[in-house]
């Protein structure tokens, strides 16, 4: 697994790929918090908090992350390399799990820069150091879990096809269903509102941005994660076979 997880940050550092990836991250992030007008610049909000970075990361990482995973399996589908790396001394489980890691590195590696903004947020506050770490912290927690949650959805969407667009398409459409869809359903259930919202991941990143870690949301994301990884082993042993 060791040997799959460093090829995979070696092709991604390798080419400007991994570059582009954090690039455009940061550049997007920095453009909405700090530059555009509106709801998510926080210099105008009046509020010394990283609310506006938590609303937003979710939905551009929703498109981000299947960018970088698209390429997982499907890749090696198109160029007649997966028969090959299936034959090596590694289980299916091994090979999906160096994969899947290889991409959250990258990801998560793109998330470090933004950090600084917990320090420029906490000195713009009326009183230095006034924001609430709990929470933001929380946040970033459940930031990683949600990456851990798209990244396993993009692995899993890689091996379904040998183009990388139609992966792309079909992880989005998958994310963005967990992410907001069950929200967007939970309106029209009436008295399982709570019960259909729970189905959804932004219920669970919202609920650890409040600063508790609460192990149900623990739970949610690991579940998810496990799940589409499951489906992706399920997905290589049928074509191995």
């Amino acid at each position: 697994m060791k040997a799959i997880l460093l090829r995979e940050i070696k092709s991604f550092f390798g080419s400007p790929v991994g570059y582009l990836v954090i690039a455009i991250f940061l550049l997007l992030n920095g453009l909405f918090l700090w530059v555009f007008d509106g709801e998510y610049n926080i210099a105008q909000s009046g509020f010394a908090d990283l609310t506006p970075f938590f609303t937003i990361a979710p939905w551009i990482l929703l498109f981000l992350i299947p960018a970088v995973t698209m390429k997982s399996f499907s890749e090696e589908k198109k160029q007649g390399t997966l028969e090959l790396l299936l034959t090596k001394p590694l289980s299916v489980w091994q090979i999906v799990n160096g994969k899947f890691l290889g991409s959250v590195v990258l990801i998560t590696i793109a998330i470090v820069p933004t950090l600084i903004y917990v320090y420029v947020v906490s000195r713009l506050g009326m009183s230095e150091g006034n924001i609430d770490m709990g929470s933001t912290m929380g946040s970033y927690f459940g930031l990683l879990f949600l990456i851990a949650a798209y990244t396993a959805i993009g692995v899993f969407t890689s091996s379904l096809s040998d183009n990388q667009i139609v992966s792309f398409i079909t992880s989005v459409f998958l994310s963005f269903v967990l992410y907001y869809g069950f929200e967007g359903i939970a309106g029209f259930a009436g008295n399982g509102r709570d019960f259909v919202s729970a189905m959804g991941m932004d219920s669970h990143f919202e609920s650890m941005g409040r600063g508790v870690i609460d192990t149900r949301d623990v739970m949610y994301f690991l579940t998810v994660t496990i799940l589409f990884l499951s489906f992706t082993v399920f997905k290589l042993k049928s074509l191995k076979s």
